[in-house]
């Protein structure tokens, strides 16, 4: 009896059914945006196939051990495939779609499981056809391919570029590389309604983990634990295999400052010593959808004055920002607006001095907020199309060079907003030496800092027609916060271990 293919993806009981004409509708938006530039270009359309070669599976270094697949998101964004080594084309005149899947051996079955046939993935993935990929170069032939569009650019993130697909026979086909990396970026920027109900899903869960690890936490604790509890209610209860940035930042007392925390030369092993701040950046991704949230608060659960102090000034950047954010609004004028609310409550608090136009001038937030204010997300978390070419480009000013993108934002778009400020002794120290900056800090206010960390708020917001939509569902006001770790305590929660 055949296996029954699912109409739709999904994790089981109580997670998010995807329906696979995601991809469907994907590849129609691509082909509309193809057309006119195969035009332009004094292309014939008919014969014109876009070819997009998926994610490749492999082994660690120099040993058999098999990292966890997480499929390309081009090509994911495309097809839906959650297998490896996969091609996939698409005819661009009329968006019939091919798969085309690896030929498997025999003992594949005995050590991997059931070979499934071409069938089962053509309508596993709604798709036009499924054939194998050593069939790719005759079967284009037999379309009659005139012109193949690979993908191949560069990701103004990473300072990557994306692998441009490759197959034996590609070399008797014309093949343009230059069309297609512009235009699916293009297209990626903008979320459809399914994409945003997967990225509202992917909030909904990571924020109940957020939630969740902030009754739990406990002076003495190490970081790894908490992002352990992240990672296993996220899969536990929402199906999300991945988290969407590595192993997230989960970072107490002064490693709060440090903005990429939790790398492998800092893996979360501190422990979180009674008074320190928590700021833990992490987010779970469902069919490679991702989130991005970070919840800052005392490990203790109850916020000193001074906490409150920083705590509330981000809290009043972030939502001055939301309340800013619809279309036609600037993204770096968001940053600039960031800026000088630090900048405003600061002074209110007497760690800065003077004119808060001055400071600006000479860009002083950027000694407190280094990075930008909030980035595209999606499929990635750093989404693509930041810096693409027709668009803003990026600043060289402190601050505003690290914003991932200074595009005018437009409705659909779905991005994070995450202001903070940090206290960096070394960089503070360098402020204090140069007059520009000097002459605004009050040394022996700022000197109280060394070794506070930092805080960030960051939530994910889509842009709508009137303004946004707040996507995250956490805690954010100080009395929330309080009171979600005071409800952890009263429930007298199983330990860790």
């Amino acid at each position: 009896m055949a296996q029954a293919v699912p109409p739709c993806f999904s994790m089981g009981l109580n997670t998010l059914e995807v329906p696979r004409s995601l991809h469907a509708l994907n590849r129609t938006r691509l082909c509309d945006k193809l057309k006119p530039k195969i035009a332009e270009a004094g292309l014939n359309e008919p014969g014109v196939f876009v070819v997009l070669q998926g994610g490749e599976g492999e082994t660690l270094h120099s040993s058999d051990k098999e990292v966890s697949f997480r499929q390309e998101s081009y090509f994911h964004w495309l097809f839906g495939v959650k297998e490896a080594d996969c091609y996939g084309v698409v005819e661009v005149s009329t968006g019939k779609a091919t798969l085309y899947i690896p030929r498997l051996p025999d003992a594949y079955l005995v050590w991997m499981g059931t070979i499934h046939p071409p069938a089962y993935f053509r309508d596993m993935y709604q798709v036009d056809d499924c054939k194998y990929v050593d069939e790719i170069a005759d079967d284009l032939k037999q379309k009659k391919a005139s012109l193949l569009l690979t993908l191949r650019g560069q990701n103004t993130d990473s300072d990557k570029f994306t692998k441009e697909a490759v197959f034996n026979g590609i070399g008797n086909f014309t093949v343009n590389s230059k069309i297609l990396f512009h235009e699916i970026s293009e297209c990626r920027v903008f979320k459809t309604k399914m994409e945003v109900d997967v990225i509202r899903y992917s909030n909904l869960i990571s924020s109940e983990a957020h939630k969740e690890v902030m009754k739990r936490v406990r002076p003495g604790m190490k970081e790894y634990q908490m992002e352990s509890l992240f990672q296993h209610f996220c899969y536990a209860r929402g199906g999300m295999r991945h988290l969407a940035w590595g192993c997230g930042v989960v970072a107490s007392g002064d490693n709060c400052a440090t903005l990429h925390y939790g790398h492998a030369g800092a893996p979360n092993d501190k422990t979180i010593n009674d008074g320190d701040m928590c700021l833990f950046d992490m987010g779970g991704e469902y069919y490679c959808y991702t989130s991005d949230i970070t919840c800052s608060f005392p490990c203790n659960g109850v916020f000193t004055e001074k906490q409150k102090m920083i705590y509330n000034a981000v809290l009043k950047a972030s939502r001055a920002v939301m309340n800013a954010v619809k279309p036609g609004v600037n993204w770096a004028d968001m940053h600039r607006l960031a800026d000088r609310v630090h900048l405003e409550e600061l002074v209110r608090h007497g760690v800065l001095c003077g004119d808060v136009s001055d400071m600006m001038g000479v860009r002083l937030g950027a000694l407190f907020m280094p990075h930008g204010m909030g980035h595209f997300l999606g499929l990635d978390t750093h989404d693509c199309g930041g810096y693409l070419e027709g668009h803003p480009e990026r600043s060289t000013e402190p601050g505003l060079r690290s914003l991932r993108t200074a595009r005018d934002l437009q409705a659909g778009m779905v991005l994070t907003i995450e202001p903070g400020i940090y206290f960096t002794e070394v960089m503070i120290r360098q402020a204090l030496a140069d007059p520009a900056r000097a002459c605004f800090i009050v040394q022996e206010e700022i000197e109280q800092f060394y070794g506070f960390g930092g805080v960030r708020i960051e939530d994910d917001i889509v842009v709508t027609l009137e303004g946004c939509e707040l996507l995250t569902q956490v805690p954010r006001t100080v009395e929330e916060i309080e009171a979600l770790m005071a409800e952890g305590r009263r429930q007298q929660l199983k330990p860790i271990v």
